[in-house]
Formats: C-alpha cells, sequence, structure tokens
C-alpha cells in the first residue's frame, strides 16, 4: 500500500523559500513604513539638574591705553574708581583734585563658571566699556574681583585685553573697522571658589530636565534608559523631568551618569513652526510645515509725498517782502493684486515654492503668512521675534 507521506511533504514549503518570504515581507514592511528621524544620545538633549554654568560679574579699571580712556569730567564713576584703587595702594589722592586721565577706562568684567570648576583653574572673560572710551585697544584690567549672585568672590580676573577691532583717524577724519569698546582676556580669570554642587538626593534620585520638554520624548527616554539597565530606574515626572534611581556612591554614580548620557533616543520631530523677525524681515521654516490649498491676494501700498518752495515776488514800489512757501503735493499709490491659488503640499520645499510663487515681499510675506494662519492654512505655529 503507497505511503501518504511523499505528497504532504511536497505540500510543506523548504527552510529556503519560508526565509526567502520572510525576507520579503520584512523588505515591504520596511518601505512602507516611514523613514526613522536619527537618534539622538541623551546627554543632546537632556541635562542633569544642578550641571551647569554659573555667570560673574565684576567692576574693575583698565589701564594702559594711548588717549582713548574715559573722560572723567563725564564719567565720575572712573575717577571715584581709581581712587580707591589708589588709597588700597597706600596712594592718598588730594582733595578737590582735577585728574585728567585719557588712560584709563572703567569697564565691566562678566564670565561664566563652568560646572565642577576647582580654585585654581583659569576661564576666559570678557571686558566691555561703561564710560565714553573710544577705544580698549592696549590696555591692560587690573586686578577684579568677580561675584555671583549671592555677593560673594568666586574668581579674580586680570590680564591684557584682545581687541578685534582697529581705528585710525587723521585731520578730523576717522575711520572704524568692528567694535573697539570690548575685548577678552583668554584665560584671565583665576577660580578662586568652588560652586557648591549636588548631585542626587539622600536616596540616589537623579533629575535629567529635557531640553525641549514633551511627553512623547520624556516617554521614549524612560524606554530607552530601562531597557539600557534592563530594570526601572528611570520613570517621568512630566514632560520635561525625568526621575532617575542612582547609586548612592560617588564612583558608581558617574558611571551611572556616563552610562545614562550615552544611550541613544529618538526624540519626537519638532512641532511645525515658522519663525518671523520683524525688524529684519527673515522668515524661516522648519521642515514639519504644511500649507493647505488656498487663494492669496496682495498688493503694496505706498504713499509718495512731493515738496517743493515756490516764491512770491511782491509788486513793484509795494514795500512787500519776498516770501518762500512750500508746498506739499501727496499722493496714494495702490498696486493691484489679483486671486494666486496656492497649491497645498507637506513637503518643505513645495511649500517654499508655493510662497515664492506668489512674488512678495519678505514684509508682504510676513502679512500673508499671518492671512495664512488665520484662515487656517498654514498648519504650523507662528512666532513673530
Amino acid at each position: 500500500m503507497p505511503s501518504a507521506m511523499p505528497d504532504s511533504v511536497s505540500r510543506v514549503p523548504s527552510a529556503g523559500t519560508a526565509c526567502r518570504t520572510l525576507r520579503r515581507l520584512l523588505c515591504l514592511v520596511c518601505l512602507l513604513l516611514p523613514a526613522a528621524a536619527p537618534a539622538e544620545q541623551v546627554r543632546d538633549i537632556a541635562d542633569f539638574a544642578g550641571v551647569r554654568n554659573n555667570v560673574l560679574v565684576g567692576y574693575g579699571l583698565v589701564v594702559g591705553l594711548d588717549g582713548t580712556g574715559d573722560q572723567t569730567t563725564q564719567t565720575p564713576f572712573t575717577e571715584q574708581g581709581l581712587t580707591n584703587m589708589l588709597s588700597q595702594l597706600g596712594i592718598t589722592v588730594p582733595s578737590g583734585s582735577n585728574m585728567q586721565m585719557r588712560n584709563v577706562a572703567a569697564v565691566m568684567v562678566t564670565t561664566s563658571l563652568p560646572p565642577f570648576a576647582r580654585p585654581g583653574q583659569q576661564v576666559d572673560v570678557v571686558v566691555s566699556s561703561i564710560g565714553n572710551a573710544r577705544s580698549l585697544r592696549g590696555g591692560t584690567l587690573l586686578m577684579t574681583p568677580l561675584k555671583g549672585m549671592d555677593g560673594e568672590t568666586y574668581a579674580l580676573a586680570q590680564g591684557n585685553l584682545l581687541v578685534g577691532g582697529v581705528g585710525a583717524q587723521a585731520n578730523g577724519s576717522s575711520v572704524q573697522i568692528n567694535q573697539q569698546a570690548g575685548g577678552r582676556i583668554a584665560r584671565g580669570a583665576l577660580v578662586e571658589r568652588e560652586v557648591p554642587l549636588m548631585l542626587g538626593g539622600s536616596r540616589g534620585e537623579l533629575d535629567l530636565y529635557l531640553r525641549s520638554p514633551d511627553f512623547a520624548t520624556a516617554r521614549r527616554v524612560v524606554l530607552a534608559i530601562n531597557n539600557e539597565f534592563g530594570r526601572t530606574v528611570a520613570s517621568a515626572q512630566d514632560g520635561g523631568l525625568v526621575r532617575l534611581q542612582g547609586p548612592s556612591s560617588p564612583n558608581e554614580r558617574v558611571n551611572f551618569m556616563a552610562r545614562v548620557e550615552g544611550v541613544q533616543v529618538t526624540p519626537m520631530a519638532e512641532r511645525p513652526k515658522v519663525i518671523v523677525n520683524s525688524r529684519t524681515g527673515a522668515v524661516v521654516l522648519n521642515g514639519a510645515v504644511k500649507l493647505h490649498r488656498a487663494a492669496v491676494a496682495h498688493g503694496n501700498l505706498s504713499i509718495v509725498i512731493d515738496t517743493d518752495n515756490r516764491v512770491s515776488q511782491p509788486e513793484p514800489f509795494s514795500r512787500g517782502q519776498t516770501v518762500v512757501a512750500p508746498n506739499s503735493d501727496i499722493s496714494i499709490e495702490q498696486e493691484g493684486g489679483a486671486l494666486h491659488l496656492v497649491e497645498g503640499s507637506a513637503d518643505l520645499m513645495d511649500v517654499v515654492k508655493a510662497l515664492n510663487a506668489l512674488g512678495a515681499t519678505p514684509q508682504d510675506l510676513m502679512s500673508i503668512l499671518e492671512a495664512l494662519k488665520a484662515a487656517g492654512s498654514l498648519r504650523a505655529e507662528l512666532e513673530i521675534i
């Protein structure tokens, strides 16, 4: 009696055929899925609480200028500051003396103290004139204490300024390139006190702040961190705060934070936004901006004022006077504007082409974008700066 085994075996696909079919299905799924956004490290989208810069500011004097300093009669604080500094050095300035010092300038010194800065380290400083000095080129900043918000001194600044601008004048004519009332001193401030920094709470909690708060991004960060460690160490408190349960040992905490910063996360795409600079006329669109179909008409409105002078002569022997009377002619001109059809699109290049097809100037384009947003055709947030 013949066996039925060959027939049943012939109906079962081979392992090679099944693999090829699976690969085809995977390729088809990959083609249908949208392109994935590039993944970023956690350190690029979030910061640990407490790890930040601290701004410092101080008042100082720049000396050694070539006659381009403050005019002390117009900036009395320069003379007062110099008098106080000389008194600390044991020099007494006679009362009522009129010091005309063109080689001294009062300045404000600013810097940013990075996190984990220790005494003895050096940071860059920016020196800016607050008086009427023409130039700080060639000047030297005298020792200036830099203070924080609490009024404590955290650094001391001193050194020779580097000014990028240059100027020249002769016979009443002058020329200037760039700005000369400010400069920098590389590694010009010496840290004298560190800023207290507490990483982690009493139970080892660490807070992670998202730079662009978003609920979906916070969820993805939590999932990525928990997958990295294989257990629940992260939990989202809101759209901008992720709380981590870290170790209590300082060495283990540093290793934990470094591992968290290296986790790969795919953040949510930026919300569609159009940025309009009302001062310069610049218009910037991001890649998520969409445009629905609309009809737009625009035309420029201009006012022309033409002014001339009319001379009125008196009659002979009338003892009158010649009078010049201004005469103004005002006219309003408006360009005609026909309706233009703007095709809708979700691609950024097509949106740009549709707006460019209107032939509008940047100033007109700002008004058109506002109208499109009000009509619901512009599917983006409109922000005017």
